[in-house]
């Protein structure tokens, strides 16, 4: 028998749920996000966490603060973005304080590998006066879990936890424990208004106390065992923390180290003691000077950002290859003999012909955060601007309102279903607010697809096996006030285009819903596929525009026709409808009693 507690190789992201296991959390919330969508779900498979995404991360936040307040151990976790939308509390939160410990844990994400910009989140630790750490591997990401809640509880206040996407995504030993048996129930809650109710007045005295906890987090900080001197060869000192310590370890393996594992409040008399034994001072961390900054600020020479780059994520190699020019290097690209690919719609997504579309309209697009993103590409490019999560039915209605009378026709907000319910509803209550001539096509697959396919208030899936009644978008929108609501079968073009023509037109705001399922969602064989007449096609392209990846080129007799990849074909019909030559037409496959028509009826 396998023994339960033997080392297991965990990314991050699975040994900060091991890690709440052990250490007693009871409620972990969040909202997925790359690189950190993965925590919620691993916590979710130890049936003593009550683990659940919310609809946003400023809820996930609430909620995990709400159970700290009734006394038990929380978590929430994000993407850095996230962080944004999860701002508010965050800062509320620092002022309350807890009663049952509480993580804030924060995915960075350095070159931008999934997200919309580079943000380091080091700088809300600083703005809101909450402490930040910083682990950089697995095993460090479990442990950690453990100290930041004893701080937590201790200190009385939300902790942080940075991780970037190397660490979050990266597997390495863990030394498992076991759960901690006294954290079992919650103390309750005990009302004390001056600590929990923020009027004003309260405000005040509680910044005091703010002040007064960081001071002793700061001399804390001084004696921390998770801030460690490694001293080499003191010719060359380096500060640094998280992912950008096995960086350094591998670059300059004989330099002297300290490595901060709490990066803010930070042990200043440790800094100036490593400092006073070291010929020459670095600071290698990925994104802003935070360390730097910090550290200059102590009367302390250091190097930094004069060579070590701002943007992107660092490797061993871009440190070596910045240090030897003495200026930042660029980010690598790859092997150059390996071709660039764009990320690309699934085949036979219904997003395919919802952009096929879209593209015909000649229309100014505000587009938002999903897998319909990718319809800004070639060969629809069919989305003019992308910002936020929620934020194209805001941004449509201000591009409305500036070019009222300006000749540039009809703008259309391009949102996706879970979007919406995160935090595209207050827009579109705005719109009819403002009476916004606008139309919005909600792209409705029932999932968040783009991070993995979790489930949302639109489809009632919950974590842990839990479904509830899921949102009616048409009537949350007759709710609201929109008055001109159509449904369009995305995988029949000409009705699509006919109800989005009849939107724009009208003379109010107008709602299109384009409604299928996400295709990998239950992955069904289909009972067809396209076929192509050789002898018909005439290689006008038009079924190239629809842009599914099973329709490739194919040269005959020196010229190119279509042809269709049988292995990536569901049948959609897609490039049917748009061949006018009628040289596609789908093809029957033999029929077995568990072959479903993927096409929607």
């Amino acid at each position: 028998m396998t023994n339960p507690l033997q080392p297991l190789l965990l990314s991050g992201n699975q040994a900060i749920a091991r890690g709440a296991y052990e250490s007693g959390v009871r409620v972990a919330t969040g909202y997925p996000g790359t690189p950190a969508t993965e925590i919620v779900e691993s916590a979710s498979t130890y049936g003593s966490l009550e683990a659940m995404w919310s609809v946003n991360e400023k809820v996930a936040l609430e909620t995990a603060l709400g159970a700290a307040f009734a006394g038990v151990r929380s978590m929430v976790s994000m993407k850095h973005v996230g962080l944004n939308v999860a701002a508010d509390p965050l800062f509320s939160a620092s002022y309350t304080g807890i009663n049952g410990g509480m993580l804030v844990i924060v995915g960075d994400d350095p070159s931008a590998h999934s997200s919309q910009n580079e943000q380091d989140s080091r700088h809300y630790a600083r703005a809101a006066k909450l402490p930040m750490l910083e682990p950089s591997n697995s095993q460090e990401a479990k442990d950690f879990v453990g100290i930041a809640l004893h701080l937590s509880e201790k200190y009385d206040t939300p902790v942080m936890m940075r991780l970037t996407t190397r660490v979050c995504h990266t597997q390495s030993r863990v030394t498992l424990g076991s759960p901690d048996p006294s954290r079992n129930g919650a103390t309750g809650f005990q009302p004390d208004f001056d600590k929990y109710v923020l009027l004003p007045r309260q405000a005040i005295s509680r910044h005091m106390v703010i002040e007064d906890r960081m001071l002793h987090m700061a001399d804390l900080a001084e004696r921390l065992d998770i801030n460690q001197t490694e001293f080499r060869d003191t010719k060359l000192g380096i500060v640094t923390s998280g992912m950008c310590y096995a960086y350094v370890r591998e670059a300059f393996p004989e330099a002297s180290v300290l490595k901060l594992g709490m990066t803010y409040p930070l042990p200043a008399e440790l800094i100036r003691d490593f400092a006073s034994k070291v010929d020459r001072l670095l600071v290698i961390e990925e994104l802003d000077p935070f360390l730097e900054e910090h550290i200059r600020a102590l009367g302390i020479e250091v190097e930094g950002k004069s060579w070590v780059p701002r943007v992107g994520e660092l490797t061993p190699q871009r440190i070596l290859a910045s240090f030897a020019a003495g200026v930042p290097q660029p980010i690598e690209n790859g092997d150059p003999e390996v071709p660039g690919r764009a990320p690309r719609i699934c085949p036979g997504c219904q997003y395919l012909g919802i952009f096929s579309v879209v593209s015909k309209l000649n229309v100014t697009v505000a587009g938002d955060i999903g897998c319909y993103t990718l319809g800004s590409f070639a060969p629809w490019n069919g989305i003019d601007t992308v910002v936020c999560m929620g934020a194209s039915i805001g941004t449509a209605l201000g591009m409305e309102k500036a070019l009222k009378n300006k000749g540039q026709g009809r703008i259309l907000a391009v949102i996706g279903d879970g979007t919406l319910l995160h935090s595209g509803i207050p827009a579109l209550m705005d719109v009819v607010y403002n009476k916004g001539q606008i139309t919005i096509l909600i792209l409705d697959n029932s999932t968040t697809a783009m991070t993995g396919l979790q489930g949302h208030p639109g489809n009632g899936q919950g974590l842990q096996g839990r479904e509830s009644q899921g949102i009616d978008i048409e009537k949350l929108c007759e709710a609201i006030g929109i008055e001109w609501i159509r449904v369009a079968n995305p995988y029949d073009m000409d009705e699509t285009e006919d109800i989005l023509r009849d939107a724009l037109e009208h003379p109010g705001p107008a709602v299109v819903i384009s409604r299928a399922p996400c295709l990998l969602i239950e992955r069904k064989a289909p009972v067809q596929q396209a076929f192509v007449t050789a002898e018909a096609c005439t290689g006008c392209g038009e079924c190239m525009k629809v842009g599914c990846l099973a329709v490739e080129k194919h040269v005959l007799d020196e010229n190119w026709v279509a042809r269709i990849n049988e292995d990536l074909c569901i049948g959609c019909t897609l490039c049917v409808q748009a061949c006018p030559e009628d040289a596609i037409a789908p093809r029957s496959l033999t029929a077995t009693p568990n072959l479903i028509e993927l096409q929607p009826s």
